[in-house]
C-alpha cells in the first residue's frame, strides 16, 4: 500500500531530515573552526557544505515527495542554529553584526510564537516562503563574505549588515501578514 500525503507528512527518517540533522551537527564544528582554530578558509568551506546540504535537502524533499512535518520544522531550526552560531562567531571581529543578530532573534521569536498559534488554529505546518529563503540567502552571503574577507572595510561591512537587516525585516513583515491572515481565516471557520 502506497503512502498517502498524511503518512508522508509523518515520516521521520528521510534523506532530507538526515541532511538537516547533519547540518545541526556541523554547527559546533563551525564555531570551533572559527573561534578555536581561527581557520577562516576552512570555516567558509564547512559553511558552504552546510549550505549545499540545505539546498539538497529541499530539492530531494520536493523532487522525491519526502516532505514531512518534521522536515518543515527541522530544516529551519538547522538554518537558525547555523546562522546564529556564525553571527556570534563574527561578533568577535565585527561589532556591527549585533544588528543582524538582534533583528534575527526578534524575527525568529515573533515567527515562533505566530507559528505555534497558526499550528494550533489550523492544524497545519507551513513551509518557508520565497521571502524567507531570500532573507536566508542574503544573510548567508553577508556571513560568508565576512568570514572570507578578513580585512573587509567598515563601510562595506556596514552596507552588507544593512542589506541583511533589510531582508530580514522584509521577511518578518511578509510572514507576519501571512500568518495573521491564516489566523483570521481559521477563526472564521
Amino acid at each position: 500500500m502506497a503512502d498517502g500525503p498524511r503518512e508522508r507528512g509523518r515520516q521521520l527518517f528521510t534523506i532530507p531530515n538526515l541532511l538537516s540533522a547533519f547540518r545541526v551537527l556541523l554547527v559546533p564544528l563551525i564555531v570551533w573552526l572559527y573561534c578555536g582554530r581561527q581557520d577562516y578558509p576552512l570555516t567558509a568551506w564547512v559553511l558552504a557544505l552546510s549550505g549545499a546540504t540545505d539546498v539538497a535537502d529541499g530539492w530531494i524533499a520536493r523532487r522525491f515527495r519526502m516532505v514531512s512535518d518534521l522536515g518543515k520544522v527541522l530544516d529551519p531550526i538547522a538554518d537558525k542554529l547555523t546562522q546564529t552560531a556564525a553571527l556570534v562567531c563574527l561578533l568577535t571581529r565585527f561589532r556591527a553584526v549585533w544588528w543582524l543578530l538582534g533583528v534575527l532573534v526578534v524575527k525568529e521569536t515573533v515567527m515562533a510564537v505566530m507559528g505555534l498559534i497558526v499550528i494550533q488554529r489550523t492544524g497545519a505546518v507551513y513551509s518557508a516562503a520565497w521571502h524567507g529563503k531570500f532573507a536566508a540567502c542574503v544573510l548567508y552571503a553577508v556571513i560568508f563574505t565576512h568570514i572570507v574577507w578578513f580585512d573587509i572595510p567598515p563601510a562595506v561591512s556596514g552596507a552588507l549588515v544593512l542589506a541583511g537587516v533589510a531582508s530580514i525585516l522584509l521577511s518578518l513583515t511578509l510572514y507576519a501578514a501571512q500568518n495573521l491572515r491564516r489566523i483570521r481565516e481559521a477563526g472564521r471557520q
